[in-house]
């Protein structure tokens, strides 16, 4: 057996190894919601004590069904447009290129931060149509690379609340400038998900810091003309949701009696 992959990452970047642990904690369950075997082999190749990410099999599932749940919606969108572009922002260790294989005319790119593109290219096959841009998704100049002769897929699962409002809309901006049509797929939290932060411990222990709270689809129909907006969910009202065991669901009932609470954490989906 080859020797693991040593990785020593803060900040931002080291809450891609929670998330990508949830994952592979997620595969080894005899039901598994997300079952991402690629997650399973990668947490396998790294070196690195897991018990620092402060993910469990118990919390997992907080992971595991927004990552279906984005799943499912590229899926649908990929359906329709074959041969679209996908950027998958802040795209950590994710395996969604290898889980979804798209079809042989959709151009994909992975873009994250240089030494996480980095670590991607020493543990994920080169594939076609596939490309890992490194550089951080707020710098404009990596966008400039991408043709833009055909519909986008913009994915940015777990990224928008480590942006500054004026960078991530300023990202949005230049993608739906640049494109002559696409979707885009994101979570967010609001600003009392942001204001409690203290209370998250992946980000906590990763000494990262959130930033942006979005309330609801006006912050952003607002800020971008021409957007329109096509799904807007608590992920308590996810088909994804209905996986989790019991007692999450009791949870989820009593948290959507107060709207600022069953909105913490939102899925978003817009059109151009």
């Amino acid at each position: 057996m080859p020797d693991k992959l040593r990785v020593d990452l803060s900040g931002a970047p080291q809450t891609m190894l929670a998330t990508l642990h949830a994952k592979a904690l997620d595969a080894d369950l005899p039901h598994p919601i997300l079952g991402d075997r690629f997650a399973k082999e990668i947490v396998d190749r790294i070196d690195y004590d897991w018990s620092r990410t402060a993910i469990t099999a118990a919390n997992s599932p907080s992971v595991t069904t927004r990552s279906a749940h984005f799943d499912r919606w590229a899926r649908q969108y990929l359906a329709v447009h074959p041969k679209a572009v996908v950027l998958h922002l802040g795209c950590g260790l994710d395996s969604r290129v290898f889980r979804l294989d798209p079809g042989p005319d959709v151009d994909w790119f992975d873009v994250d931060y240089p030494d996480v593109a980095e670590l991607r290219t020493r543990l994920y096959p080169d594939r076609e149509h596939y490309r890992v841009i490194a550089a951080s998704v707020t710098d404009p100049a990596w966008l400039t690379e991408i043709p833009a002769d055909r519909p986008v897929l913009v994915i940015a699962e777990g990224l928008t609340m480590y942006l500054t409002r004026d960078d991530g809309i300023a990202l949005l901006r230049r993608i739906v400038d640049q494109f002559p049509s696409g979707e885009l797929h994101f979570d967010a939290f609001n600003r009392l998900g942001i204001r409690s932060q203290w209370a998250n411990a992946v980000v906590r222990r990763a000494g990262a810091r959130l930033d942006w709270g979005i309330d609801g689809p006006d912050d952003i129909v607002h800020a971008l003309p021409g957007v329109r907006l096509l799904a807007w969910l608590s992920p308590f009202d996810s088909p994804t949701f209905r996986d989790v065991a019991w007692y999450y669901r009791a949870l989820a009932q009593a948290m959507s009696l107060v709207p600022s609470l069953r909105y913490m954490a939102q899925y978003h989906r817009y059109a151009f």
